[in-house]
């Protein structure tokens, strides 16, 4: 740093480089001619070389000036897009990216409780099970599914991941379930899916399910459509689904819970410590959180190891 010019020479030296006019210059910063001029000059003599070439009482950059000219102009445009960034932390609109299902399911229905204790800030909400690029897009936060390493960034736990069979109380009823054993003859959707190996395992059933044709769908989203049309039984997170289980939509015909071995977090670059409207929406994040913790295992909610 000690290298570098002033920055106020460095400026007006842009300036009057961008206008190839001091007396514009000079309007442009609030300043006189004479002092741009002065400005210059020291700049110059630090360098040790003319930045312009002036003749018959107009300028023009010399070689030198037209060497510097791009290199500085573009460090004053980072500049003012980084103060810029600054300024937006505190705007009034919070981007939200989620995947489908949590996006689509438990934060839909909740919020609108975050918009009414924050009139002043505007929420959208963008769902897709793609990651977002924060370097890319205008996103504030995303709510992500995964290891929670991402270099950069600040991850927030929130809870393991975890599934169960979820059918609806009619096709438990017509199947006659009432064992896990009875999973192994009716409707599975994505049935060799590995979580169904596991969550039987978990259930007593040693012997991996037999590789069968069935329907695979997207998310939960879907599979709760076909769940709760009758079509089978799905691998579904009763985290998501409280709403339909507890008016009976849905059931869940067995306790056991299998965790994936992922967790869900909030997380944002971390250069954004502190933006007001990030912080509001984690502290509301898990406050809604805590108000389900009785319908999960207390190891759902501890950190991956």
């Amino acid at each position: 740093m000690s290298k570098l010019p002033p920055l106020a020479a460095v400026r007006v030296f842009e300036a009057a480089a961008r206008l190839q006019n001091f007396s514009r210059a000079a309007e442009e910063l609030g300043m006189t001619q004479a002092a741009v001029s002065y400005q210059i000059r020291q700049l110059e003599e630090r360098l040790g070389r003319a930045l312009f070439v002036r003749e018959k009482g107009r300028v023009r950059l010399s070689e030198t000036g037209r060497r510097l000219l791009p290199a500085i102009s573009g460090a004053f445009a980072a500049m003012s897009d980084a103060f810029g960034a600054l300024r937006s932390d505190d705007a009034d609109i919070l981007t939200i990216s989620a995947a489908m299902t949590l996006g689509g399911t438990w934060l839909s229905a909740r919020i609108g409780r975050f918009q009414l204790r924050h009139p002043d800030l505007a929420v959208r909400l963008l769902m897709s099970n793609d990651l977002v690029d924060f370097d890319a897009t205008n996103v504030d936060v995303a709510l992500r599914t995964g290891d929670g390493n991402w270099p950069g960034l600040r991850t927030d736990f929130l809870f393991r991941s975890h599934v169960t069979p979820i059918c609806s109380p009619a096709f438990r009823d017509a199947h006659a379930i009432a064992a896990p054993a009875d999973l192994l003859r009716v409707e599975r959707l994505a049935p060799n899916d590995p979580w169904w190996a596991g969550w039987l395992a978990q259930a007593g059933i040693g012997t991996p399910p037999p590789r069968r044709q069935g329907i695979e769908l997207d998310s939960q989203l879907q599979e709760a459509v076909a769940v709760q049309g009758g079509f089978g039984v799905a691998l579904m997170t009763p985290l998501y689904w409280r709403g339909e289980l507890e008016a009976g939509r849905l059931v869940r015909p067995f306790e056991p819970i299998y965790e994936t071995g992922t967790g869900n977090y909030l997380v944002h670059r971390e250069g954004r410590v502190g933006v007001r409207k990030i912080e509001r929406f984690r502290e509301w994040l898990h406050e809604e959180l805590r108000m389900d913790r009785q319908m999960m295992p207390e190891r759902l909610w501890e950190p991956l190891p």
